[in-house]
């Protein structure tokens, strides 16, 4: 085989590897019902596909064919490995006659495994912690160091994590399965929280040279479509409106050449409207429906956005007003922050960076680079040249994600000298 030739074959599989890994895995994970047997096969069935889809062509259904080829090497490495354990033969055995019937893991019948995954994931018996290091990693294919950068931690802390949490998993014998009706309710606000830092970290990437991670918001928007089929309480619901409503946006986020473009300066005729119509009609319902949680108001916001034909339109009185309920509800220094930005456009750039200023002198977001980048921008608007410089530096040292770096550096380059 030519050097092209192999080259292409590994970029194929590569491209498969992203699409398609994180379901194959799941699907695993619930036939051969451990983590690290799932993932060892994982890795076996895409070491064979390099191999044979350069001499067979890539299969029909090459997510079938892997979950079948990860199955089968599987297996076959505990039976190899039952000449020195004899515990394996009939473990090799059971899980042969378990897994062995083909719909099992068709097409159709897996569909749901990430759910399963997440919920396993997100079991009550794993930490808060654990749980969102857990279903980044596993459901979602991030790397212990873009978890770690996401939430300011080591990535031995986050190692660590997944490894106690997949020990828990395993010594509990927690099962792989969506909870009964009456367990659901309670397993609600922790899968939320995960599907939701998922969104956030596609919408928003920790680092890296894109903006935003379509792979990610996407999967977390169907991720949020399949939890209300199963359990349509109205947070979940003002969750995917909220998800909805933001992703409506990516397409206006970002020129031709990958730079930041922010909300003011966005061209609101590339926002997708089917997205925006349906996030408004869910934030309709949700709101009827009496039962008002933070997930709904952030979706509410979002709305209002949404609705305005321009910047200078929006109604930022009703957005100030629906942070104030969001403070009562979820209080947060985050919160606090896009309120005193919400504040700056209804009343002035000096009344939000008084509430800005009070937030830093707190202690609180320190190290959060948005709070920086705003109190800056807001500095430059009223002329405190020196201000701005300084919070604009203090913002770059603080980000990893090169649009915002680039965005942060032409700001300072345009400030006078």
């Amino acid at each position: 085989m030519s050097d092209d030739e192999t080259n292409r074959v590994h970029d194929l599989v590569d491209a498969v590897y992203r699409s398609e890994s994180r379901q194959v895995l799941a699907t695993l994970i619930r036939l051969l019902g451990d983590f690290e047997t799932a993932e060892e096969a994982l890795h076996d069935a895409f070491a064979v596909a390099v191999e044979q889809w350069a001499h067979d062509g890539v299969p029909a259904n090459p997510r079938a064919w892997l979950v079948s080829t990860g199955r089968f090497k599987a297996i076959d490495g505990m039976r190899r490995r039952a000449r020195f354990d004899t515990s394996l033969t009939e473990l090799a055995r059971q899980l042969e006659q378990r897994t062995g019937d083909a719909e099992e893991w068709n097409e159709e019948s897996v569909e749901d495994d990430r759910l399963r995954l997440i919920y396993i994931c997100c079991h009550p018996a794993l930490s808060p912690e654990a749980q969102v290091a857990m279903t980044l990693r596993e459901v979602c294919g991030l790397t212990t160091e873009e978890i770690a950068r996401t939430f300011l931690t080591k990535p031995p802390t986050i190692a660590q994590r997944i490894v106690r949490a997949k020990a828990k998993i395993r010594e509990a014998r927690i099962p792989y399965e969506v909870p009964s009706e009456k367990e659901l309710p309670d397993r609600l606000n922790a899968v939320l929280r995960v599907i939701y830092l998922v969104f956030n970290e596609g919408y928003s990437a920790s680092s890296g040279d894109s903006l935003t991670r379509h792979d990610l918001s996407g999967e977390a928007i169907r991720l949020g479509r399949l939890l209300i089929e199963s359990l349509p309480e109205p947070e979940a619901v003002g969750l995917l409106a909220l998800m909805l409503l933001h992703d409506a946006r990516r397409a206006a986020r970002t020129s031709p050449t990958g730079d930041l473009i922010l909300l003011e300066n966005q061209d609101r005729a590339l926002w997708n409207r089917d997205q925006i119509t349906e996030g408004v009609s869910l934030v309709g319902r949700t709101l009827s429906s009496g039962q008002v949680g933070p997930y709904t108001i952030q979706a509410a916001i979002a709305a209002a956005h949404a609705q305005a034909p321009s910047s200078a339109s929006t109604d930022w009185a009703q957005i100030v007003s629906l942070y104030d309920l969001l403070m009562r509800a979820e209080p947060s220094p985050v919160v606090e922050l896009n309120r005193a930005v919400a504040v700056a456009l209804r009343d002035s750039p000096l009344a939000g960076l008084t509430l800005i200023d009070t937030i830093l002198a707190r202690g609180d977001l320190g190290n959060y680079h948005l709070a920086h980048a705003a109190r800056a921008d807001l500095c430059r608007r009223l002329d405190r040249t020196a201000e701005a410089r300084a919070s604009y530096e203090r913002a770059l040292g603080l980000t990893q994600q090169e649009p915002e770096r680039r965005f942060l550096k032409r700001r300072l380059s345009e400030l006078p000298d």
